[in-house]
């Protein structure tokens, strides 16, 4: 087993999370930090909901380097040595082959809710029940609104 953590990144908000917490626990363990993106192109979801001419345009090059730039702002943000590590596949099963040689995996979780887990499967869920090394899944907090003072509800009283 290597000394590192390895954190899925996806550029979500609940992913450069639990990249911070990733490099903060890594400093605390002493242990180096593999921030890995894992990508693929799935034409048939694609063209479900994309005209022709638009997926036909997409090539796999400029989906990789799309990819392959947003992998580097998330690690260039943290302002920490981390190895950036992008692999073709589905996150789910990069992830947890990544596993294999980590000390810890760490996920965000996005809650993306039933229904959508359901239909996609939920990446974090599939790690804890998979991966080869302990996983903490990282959740973002939560937008706490300011608190509203009830107003009164007014009604028109009974209808004759």
């Amino acid at each position: 087993m290597d000394d590192k953590i390895v954190i899925g990144v996806d550029g979500s908000p609940a992913s450069r999370t639990a990249l911070r917490w990733a490099v903060e626990e890594a400093k605390l363990r002493g242990c180096a930090v593999d921030a890995v993106l894992a990508w693929h192109v799935d034409y048939g979801m694609v063209i479900g909901s994309l005209s022709t001419a638009v997926a036909t345009g997409m090539s796999r090059e400029k989906v990789e380097e799309s990819y392959r730039s947003l992998l580097a702002e998330v690690v260039a943000e943290t302002g920490e040595e981390v190895t950036a590590v992008l692999a073709e596949g589905d996150p789910r099963e990069v992830l947890v082959k990544a596993s294999g040689n980590a000390a810890l995996l760490v996920v965000g979780s996005r809650g993306a809710g039933p229904f959508r887990e359901v239909l996609l499967g939920s990446v974090s869920s599939y790690c804890v029940h998979h991966a080869h090394c302990p996983v903490v899944v990282i959740r973002t907090p939560k937008a706490h609104a300011e608190p509203v003072e009830p107003k009164p509800v007014v009604t028109p009283g009974p209808l004759l």
